[in-house]
């Protein structure tokens, strides 16, 4: 019986450390890993800020990659289990199903602790940290004072070109003004010009000389010219604007503390005045539904933090059943039922996000449907399976 167990945890974790990876190679490359790829291909950062950028976003994308891991490595361990007819011979012997995967199931609760510690601290610390790194490599293009021969798109709200750069003395420049960070609202071009970058590295002036611009609005462009234009880039807005983290990138103590925070702002004696009990009633309810508007994002980042962390137990409950009735051996087949069960697994939590501003919906809680629903299911499964049903 022991020698049985450590075989399929063995075959399990080897399967899950595999896809895992594949999970979490794709996920980099697909999501954040954009933001950074272009930049190493224009020669514009080195193969060690990549690097550094990768080891911060891994604990991130592991918030995901792990849990599809679980279900992926118990589907098709047990889908070739089962086709190879181990299992049946494993019954023959007297063992029952639920004591044959009593350690797997073990696995995937540590597995939770694991994710939980992910989820709730290193991930959103991680991220704070990439989200940093690319501020201060922001700061270090601007005052390596515009690299000729590329465009520039890494400044707030611009992009810059020029063809010649001289100790700051520009040639053939070009600026796009942008709006929203998509919209082109003006392009400028001007033989000559100068960038200035302050000693703090946090403004960067550029001169314009000659000025030809053009003007986008309303589908119209406006020409117009200038003897001399320039434009300041405050990088300090930018970095005040990072100091105020998103709640997603708040760990779940900081989100805790934040929600803490709001609801005592928000507890603050009203005047009641002449009011009746009636009046006074409404008006509390009324107080009351304006708090959870303004904090149910904050409690539905907690939850969905704390939910994803039993991810890998109901994938697992569900994964073992399912591997055992396809009886199949293909890779593929497992790989494609795998992501059709994170799909669905993560559409609730889409569904959650996107009511974050209805709370009478109670978002926080549809977060922890796939859970209860995954969970139940794949002990029913397992108890109908362990009975012979």
């Amino acid at each position: 019986m022991r020698t049985l167990h450590a075989y399929l945890i063995r075959q399990v974790l080897a399967s899950l450390l595999l896809t895992a990876l594949v999970f979490t190679g794709v996920l980099l490359l697909a999501n954040a890993l954009r933001e950074i790829i272009p930049l190493l291909v224009n020669r514009q950062v080195s193969f060690g800020v990549v690097a550094e950028a990768i080891g911060l976003l891994i604990p991130f994308v592991w918030v995901f990659a792990l849990p599809m891991g679980m279900l992926t490595a118990t589907l098709l361990i047990f889908g070739r289990f089962s086709a190879d007819q181990e299992l049946t011979a494993v019954r023959a012997s007297g063992i029952s199903l639920l004591s044959l995967i009593s350690p797997i199931l073990l696995l995937s609760v540590l597995l939770c602790g694991l994710s939980a510690l992910v989820n709730m601290e290193i991930g959103p610390r991680c991220r704070v940290a990439y989200t940093e790194l690319l501020f201060k490599f922001r700061v270090q293009l601007a005052s390596a004072q515009l690299p000729a021969g590329r465009f520039i798109k890494d400044v707030p709200g611009y992009i810059f070109y020029c063809g010649e750069n001289s100790s700051g003395e520009l040639r053939k420049v070009m600026a796009f003004k942008l709006k929203d960070e998509t919209n082109v609202v003006m392009s400028m071009k001007a033989p000559r010009g100068k960038v200035e970058v302050d000693a703090q590295n946090r403004v960067v002036n550029l001169f314009l000389y000659d000025v030809k611009t053009l003007t986008f609005n309303e589908g119209r462009a406006t020409p117009g010219a200038q003897a001399e234009l320039t434009l300041q880039v405050d990088l300090k807005a930018e970095e005040k604007t990072k100091e105020a983290k998103s709640i997603s990138d708040m760990t779940f103590y900081q989100l805790r503390d934040e929600l803490h925070e709001m609801e005592r702002r928000m507890n603050i004696p009203q005047p009641i005045g002449n009011l009746t009990k009636e009046q006074i009633r409404w008006r509390r309810f009324e107080l009351q539904l304006r708090l959870n508007e303004m904090t149910e994002p904050i409690r539905l980042q907690m939850h969905r933090q704390v939910a994803f962390s039993f991810a890998c137990l109901g994938f697992t409950l569900v994964g073992i059943p399912l591997g055992v009735r396809m009886h199949r051996r293909e890779t593929n087949i497992g790989i494609a039922v795998a992501l059709l069960l994170v799909a669905v697994y993560y559409s609730f939590i889409l569904v959650g996000q996107a009511l974050d501003t209805r709370p009478e919906w109670a978002p926080h809680l549809i977060v922890w449907l796939p859970n209860f629903i995954f969970q139940a299911v794949g002990s029913v499964l397992l108890w109908r399976m362990n009975k012979g049903v």
